[in-house]
């Protein structure tokens, strides 16, 4: 039963740990957990199946053991964490447990737009001038910058992206005059964290890692032809699926544990035979025979669907890294 427990994903392994604390219990961890964490387990526990006694156990000695070795759970902030809990439970059932999450929460000004969706940050920002674009992006999240980048239009996007790369810093003043524009826009008024390091070559990098290839090639070819120098800048501070080879094994295994099997074959039907045997030999005989099998049977894939999935598991790895996890070497080891 342990067995069956270690394969679901990290997600579903949280999301069973949850719903066994209570809802008291599960809002205040979930009130510290990050905008696409709190999404993807809120969703797995929508999601969650029948779960024995046995599994349940596992999971939870699991964590014991984990949390055993931690000094702190070192978790992190905020996102779409109204509309997931209702999906997931319901709006009676949601509407307490997302009361007590947010409580005490400051939410507003340029921090409201952390919780906000994609579509919507990109509509209130559309008509900005490039670099009021440029720094809102920058205040975001990567990942969801990236989304936000792409539901803006083709001819802006490389021009945003340039300006966020030479984005050093930005007076505290701005800043504020900026969050009560915002504030204006969508109500509500706090005072927003100020911060010398937002911007930058490292954060438009961090920015064009989440894209879709296609428009990050053209971003970056737009780039080129206006500074090629800047370009090749941005280049080298992005991590890309082949560095993987340079995480340590430590490394490779927390980070196996995070990735569905599905995700993990998608990814390795397009990667070299160096990331291919650096994941075999972090996993058990059996467990690294049946993914070759796998592998074998899945037969063509879209090239879009390597990609999509190569993505997702760099974004668990930046994420892991972060949180002190894991260490991407090679290109990306400033992540950490």
């Amino acid at each position: 039963m342990a067995e069956a427990a270690h394969k679901l994903s990290g997600s579903e392994r949280a999301a069973v740990l949850l719903l066994t604390l209570g809802e008291k219990e599960a809002a205040e961890v979930l009130r510290h957990m990050g905008p696409k964490e709190v999404q993807k387990v809120g969703l797995a526990m929508a999601q969650v199946g029948s779960v024995s006694k046995e599994e349940v156990s596992a999971i939870l000695d699991e964590f014991i053991q984990e949390v055993q070795q931690q000094t702190a759970l070192g978790v992190g902030s905020d996102e779409y964490l109204r509309k997931v809990l209702v999906e997931a439970l319901g709006e009676d059932k949601a509407s307490g447990l997302i009361d007590r999450i947010l409580i005490g929460r400051n939410t507003k000004g340029l921090d409201a737009l952390k919780w906000m969706d994609a579509r919507a940050v990109a509509e209130i920002i559309r008509l900005e001038h490039p670099q009021i674009i440029a720094i809102v992006l920058s205040y975001l999240d990567p990942d969801h910058a990236a989304e936000v980048l792409s539901f803006l239009p083709e001819r802006l996007r490389p021009d945003v992206v340039m300006r966020i790369a030479l984005l050093d810093g930005i007076p505290p003043a701005a800043l504020q005059e900026l969050d009560e524009i915002l504030e204006k826009q969508f109500a509500g008024n706090d005072n927003v964290k100020t911060s010398s390091g937002v911007g930058g070559i490292k954060r438009a990098a961090d920015i064009l890692n989440f894209m879709e290839s296609s428009v990050e090639s053209q971003i970056l070819e737009t780039i080129k032809e206006a500074d090629a120098e800047l370009s090749q800048q941005i280049q080298d501070k992005m991590f890309v699926f082949e560095n993987l080879v340079d995480v340590d094994d430590r490394g490779i295994q927390a980070l196996l544990r995070e990735v569905s099997t599905e995700t993990l074959i998608l990814a390795l039907k397009g990667a070299d035979e160096a990331i291919k045997e650096k994941i075999f030999k972090n996993m058990s005989k059996r467990a690294a025979e049946m993914l070759k099998e796998d592998l074998e049977a899945k037969g063509p894939v879209r090239v879009s669907e390597v990609e999509a999935a190569q993505k997702e598991i760099l974004a668990i790895a930046r994420r892991m890294a972060e949180s002190g996890e894991l260490v991407l070497g090679g290109k990306g080891e400033e992540f950490v």
